[in-house]
């Protein structure tokens, strides 16, 4: 993919419209709320206006937008957004895949002070009416063609929703009278409304809400985050203790917008001038890495599981000589890393011989990851020791933490030395934690949610007498201080033995094997831990014709008697290091994954283990002996 540096901005439909003398893309000296997120973004684009801000692909190829004609199509969005009648707080849907359109939307909603309402975009219809209903949303952004499907579904459903914008221009409208392209909606933008953008920007408040991000709901409807920009001025200035970012740097918005994770990092990146690289398919990040050579980029545990796995199998089927090679780097990575991990100096011998491991072994993996990656905050579910420290070995500085949508993501994180594997780090500045009834992890500052959309009996239930916000997760501190997650609480599962079992980390366990994509754990109320797994295919099939086994679908593969001996002699292998307890003792390899379209698992890719377990029960039936249902 080349990269094109002088393409015009799309979303500009006509300079001479953008009138940057009326609407200042700067903000005065005597701002009252500098630590508003809009504050930040407008200095930003003021003082550096011929600067890179986005980039972005269209037809293979990566296109600049520059930080003046990102702050102008934030401008013009914002005035078509007044000209729409958008009152101050009102809601604003944005159901779409990762796009500067996104971004520049969400800036022009903050500057009118509105509210964004992100939904995913892979969201049933169902789950997304349920949501605008309750928001009232009556305009809604959508980016690709399901989403304005789902959307014109949604007219003769949803109570409030007036007005479809599309973002994406080659897809096609049906034909439906309240949907128009981006382009048009911008052109709708009156050319007399300047000052009352002004007004709108003059009056805004840290106690506005910034947005209401609805949770995935693992379990249950989904509850609205409140969050204000006095949360997001406090997890910046919290991350700003922690980190340096700055225009030299270029980051990948790998995960949802519609995810707290990335779209906290993303707006923070951005007001630090950081260039965010947009990319709508996660299944081309692959490639897109090596295009954009990011050198940060924030990410769920799974990257790193697949480049691990991805790894080991290919240096497995090495020669023996380049398997020693490998396993001789990695221990001098190791050494390296521990003590820079421990804040102290590395010998010269040392520095040499890791300087001699990077250039034979390290550097061809990072290369994966562009070449240029300074660090990756990781959050949302559990990455394994191992391949944690796998990373750290090799250079790359992944920056594990805890968080959760009702804290602005970032609770606690790993800083540059003296973090503990095993452990989620030290709280964010500004943030406190300890541990409550039950071992649940407790949390209070100033970037904890005012609480769930229309729901005060929920959000009471969330927070103690004291104002502490109950997580919902198990965990302890450690001597150091550090927090460690040991478990969901509503996901600890009980054996009718009365054992306590930690799924997640069973799972973490069992799946840094090559031969497993997904696994789901199933204890509770059992006599012994099960597993349903699906197999990872590509590493099986290949393993198939290396013993010339023939079979005519996935089915029949993972009925064969080989294969499944294959599994059981992992297993063993693999689960040596778990109590005997939290073994799994009998397993249903399943012939495909479990997907966010079919609702088994959330857009973070965590389990959906209500969903799982019903759509599976004749499978887990069959484990513990019981007679075939019908469903």
């Amino acid at each position: 993919m080349a990269i094109s540096g002088d393409e015009k901005c799309i979303f500009i439909i006509n300079a001479t419209r953008i009138r940057s003398t009326q609407s200042p893309t700067s903000e005065p000296m005597n701002d009252i709320h500098p630590t508003h997120l809009v504050s930040q973004f407008r200095q930003r684009a003021g003082q550096h206006p011929e600067r890179i801000a986005l980039r972005y692909a269209r037809n293979n190829h990566w296109h600049d937008i520059k930080w003046k004609q990102f702050s102008e199509s934030v401008d013009q969005t914002s005035r078509a957004l007044l000209s729409a009648g958008l009152p101050i707080q009102g809601n604003i849907g944005l159901w779409s895949r990762n796009m500067p359109e996104w971004s520049i939307t969400d800036f022009a909603c903050m500057q009118t002070r509105g509210v964004s309402v992100p939904l995913y975009p892979t969201s049933t219809t169902d789950q997304v009416c349920y949501i605008i209903d309750e928001a009232e949303v009556e305009i809604m952004f959508v980016g690709e063609q399901p989403q304005l499907d789902g959307a014109i579904e949604l007219l003769g459903k949803a109570s409030h929703l007036k007005t479809i914008v599309v973002f994406d221009d080659s897809v096609d409208l049906k034909g439906c009278e309240n949907a128009m392209y981006f382009k048009d909606f911008l052109a709708n933008a009156q050319t007399d409304n300047y000052a009352e953008l002004e007004e709108r920007l003059t009056g805004r408040q840290m106690d506005d809400l910034f947005t209401l991000i609805y949770t995935s709901g693992t379990t249950g409807k989904p509850k609205g985050v409140m969050l204000d920009y006095a949360n997001m001025a406090a997890s910046f200035d919290g991350h700003d203790k922690l980190i340096h970012v700055d225009h030299t740097d270029s980051s990948l918005a790998f995960l949802p917008l519609s995810h707290i994770f990335e779209r906290g990092w993303s707006n923070y990146a951005i007001c630090r001038g950081v260039v965010n690289n947009y990319m709508r398919d996660q299944t081309e990040v692959a490639d897109v890495l090596k295009a954009v050579k990011p050198t940060v980029m924030c990410s769920v545990p799974r990257l790193f599981e697949k480049i691990y796995t991805g790894v080991h199998t290919k240096v497995g089927q090495g020669s023996p000589v380049k398997q020693q090679i490998f396993k001789l780097a990695g221990w001098i990575g190791h050494k390296t890393s521990e003590l820079h991990r421990q804040g102290k100096p590395v010998p010269g011998y040392l520095q040499s011989l890791n300087r001699l491991a990077d250039k034979l072994v390290f550097s061809k993996i990072k290369e994966g990851l562009g070449g240029r990656i300074r660090f990756m905050p990781c959050g949302g579910a559990r990455l394994d020791d191992e391949i944690c420290k796998f990373f750290h070995a090799m250079g790359i500085n992944v920056k594990v933490g805890y968080g959760m949508t009702e804290t602005v993501a970032t609770v606690t994180c790993y800083r540059d030395t003296g973090f503990q594997f095993g452990s989620c780090g030290t709280p964010l500045p500004g943030v406190q934690v300890k541990i409550g009834d039950g071992g649940e992890i407790l949390v209070k500052g100033g970037t904890v949610m005012r609480g769930y959309y229309k729901k005060p009996e929920e959000t009471a239930k969330t927070f103690d007498a004291d104002g502490w916000l109950k997580t919902g997760d198990a965990g302890l501190i450690d001597e150091l201080g550090q927090l460690r997650i040991t478990d969901r609480i509503k996901e600890l599962m009980k054996t009718s033995n009365g054992k306590y079992i930690a799924p997640q980390y069973i799972e973490g366990t069992l799946g840094k094997d090559r031969f497993i994509e997904q696994i789901a754990i199933v204890a509770d109320a059992k006599n012994y831990v099960s597993a349903l797994i699906v197999p990872a295919f590509e590493a099986l099939e290949e393993y198939a014709r290396e013993i010339n086994l023939k079979y005519e679908n996935k089915m029949e593969l993972i009925r064969n008697t080989d294969i499944q001996k294959l599994f059981e002699d992992r297993l063993e292998t693999i689960q040596t290091e778990l109590a005997r307890f939290e073994q799994v003792k009998k397993f249903t390899l399943l012939p495909r994954e479990f997907s966010i379209e079919q609702g088994e698992i959330t857009p973070t890719l965590k389990l959906r283990r209500k969903i799982i377990m019903e759509r599976f029960q004749k499978e887990i039936d069959a484990m513990y002996g019981k007679p075939a249902t019908s469903h």
